[in-house]
């Protein structure tokens, strides 16, 4: 029973996986509010090549729609601010000095159902992924079948085990998905 403990615990590291990345790629969701995770994917053309912003700027949100970045060389200021124009996320940033206030703009119905529809893929992909861990788990479980090291009645087991807890994972895709979907939705 240690080895179906070990693939379980494997298996779960693998799904953790799986929802971590879904959690990266909801932060880069805009939902009308301000975060500093909306100017992740931001890279600034500096020092001879493309660095990402948090490594030029420090990120702040001192309101609900505003965010600072705090540019910490004067003469990236510029490039900053045009990286972040250029992003392809809809903002219109606003150079004081080293300073650069982003205001973040209200979402239109139309805007939010993309997002909506967007968090839906991102959530999708994510229990595509669990979905094949777990057929990596059962072909383990068959594995060890056929080497003879369990019964077929293990391997019924194990896949009762390996099912349940994908079943757990597929219900945490699908929760962190309707709060995702509320926040979006969220005037």
């Amino acid at each position: 029973m240690s080895d179906l403990n070990d693939l379980l615990d494997d298996l779960k590291r693998r799904m953790d996986g799986a929802l971590e990345s879904l959690r990266r790629d909801f932060s880069g969701l805009r939902s009308g509010r301000a975060s500093p995770a909306l100017l992740e994917p931001v890279r600034v053309e500096a020092y001879g090549g493309e660095v990402p912003l948090t490594q030029v700027a420090s990120i702040a949100v001192p309101e609900a729609r505003m965010i600072t970045v705090q540019v910490w060389d004067r003469v990236l200021a510029g490039a900053v601010e045009r990286a972040i124009r250029d992003a392809g996320l809809g903002l219109n940033p606003a150079g004081e000095g080293q300073t650069i206030r982003v205001p973040i703009p209200q979402l239109t119905e139309e805007r939010r159902n993309e997002l909506a529809k967007a968090a839906a893929r991102y959530a999708e992909g994510a229990k595509i992924a669990v979905r094949g861990v777990r057929r990596d788990g059962m072909d383990k479980a068959k594995g060890f079948e056929k080497k003879g090291d369990i019964s077929q009645d293990d391997v019924k087991a194990w896949s009762d085990a390996i099912q349940k807890t994908t079943d757990q994972y597929v219900k945490k895709v699908d929760d962190m998905l309707a709060e995702k979907e509320k926040e979006i939705k969220q005037v």
